[in-house]
């Protein structure tokens, strides 16, 4: 799948990028300029961009050409995401953004070594491949989806991995969204440390 990427990362298989305001987690509400690369073999049933998981699909774009079109828009921040972006050396990418000011978030599963640098590094785990233990340190941000009651067991054991200043969010899977928002809502009541995210981009149909 990445065989064809160039390992220092001046290419990448680039899905979409949009301008747009952040849906979820901790920088809910704020604009920031979105990075889909393709490719991903985690594997979520429920993920809602299946059409991220081939790389092969996606055209090798030069990083620079990225970075380009990230500095036309007024805000100072790119969210890199996928499919899973840590297939990639994502190191020569970040370092131009943040040269040319920009700071730099990453959505991962953390199932792959940590490369880039970051501003900041949500992690949102999954059962089907775990977090590594590089990317578990590094976030700031763990955000868990939760699509049957047996997550926030999952859940507590990932808070109990990262470090105790990384912010917990428990965010309802889309489908099942009506079903486990009131037992999210009730789980936050009596552990209060979590916090609840929305995918409030979907509410506001945008990007």
């Amino acid at each position: 799948m990445t065989r064809q990427v160039p390992e220092d990362g001046t290419l990448l298989p680039l899905m979409e990028e949009f301008y747009t305001i952040q849906g979820e987690g901790y920088h809910t509400g704020k604009a920031a300029y979105f990075i889909r690369l393709g490719g991903c073999d985690v594997g979520c049933h429920w993920c809602d961009v299946k059409e991220s998981w081939d790389a092969e699909l996606h055209p090798l774009t030069a990083a620079d050409t990225i970075i380009e079109h990230a500095k036309q828009h007024p805000s100072k921040a790119v969210v890199v995401t996928g499919g899973e972006p840590l297939l990639y050396n994502l190191d020569y990418l970040t370092q131009g953004l943040q040269s040319a000011g920009i700071k730099t978030f990453i959505e991962t599963s953390g199932a792959y070594p940590l490369s880039g640098y970051w501003d900041w590094v949500c992690l949102s785990p999954k059962k089907f491949k775990r977090p590594l233990p590089d990317v578990l340190a590094a976030a700031g941000e763990l955000k868990v989806i939760v699509f049957n009651k047996s997550d926030f067991d999952w859940a507590e054991q990932h808070a109990a991995l990262v470090h105790p200043t990384c912010r917990l969010y428990l965010q309802p899977e889309w489908s099942k969204t009506h079903e486990m928002t009131p037992l999210i809502v009730d789980y936050v009541m009596q552990n209060p440390k979590w916090e609840i995210s929305l995918q409030t981009h979907k509410y506001l149909n945008i990007p």
